[in-house]
């Protein structure tokens, strides 16, 4: 019982650091499109990797906090192969989403969003695991 409620905080916690993930995200998507000028796409590529960083630093201070000690940049740049495997559920996600359909394209938040969902179960319990340390 113990494990599943150790899960069951870490992934709360861990979707506490995604929703400050998905603004840091989201803002800068909005960034590349309007000030620089950067498709859907491009500006979907441009906005993840700070995200990944922002949501690397949440979950090594936050949810995983009790983690054996790592390096930082070793930590760091498996949390980014982790999540360089998860950006084909993330913006593969978003990138089908504002290419067909019209909605999505004017407000590209929402496949941002649905992206973000999409990603959120194999992130979690990949970087639980072989980040980590759980």
């Amino acid at each position: 019982m113990a494990y599943w409620r150790t899960t069951a905080l870490q992934f709360f916690k861990f979707g506490i650091v995604g929703v400050v993930g998905f603004v840091v995200d989201t803002g800068l998507l909005y960034f590349a499109i309007h000030a620089l000028e950067f498709g859907r796409i491009a500006a979907g590529m441009f906005s993840f990797p700070f995200a990944v960083t922002v949501t690397w630093i949440g979950n090594r201070l936050f949810t995983f906090s009790d983690a054996p000690p790592m390096p930082a940049m070793k930590q760091l740049a498996k949390f980014a192969f982790v999540c360089g495997i998860g950006i084909v559920f993330n913006r593969g996600t978003y990138s089908l989403l504002v290419t067909f359909v019209p909605f999505v394209y004017d407000y590209p938040v929402i496949g941002l969003l649905a992206g973000t969902g999409v990603a959120m179960f194999f992130n979690f319990f990949a970087t639980r695991k072989h980040v980590f340390g759980g």
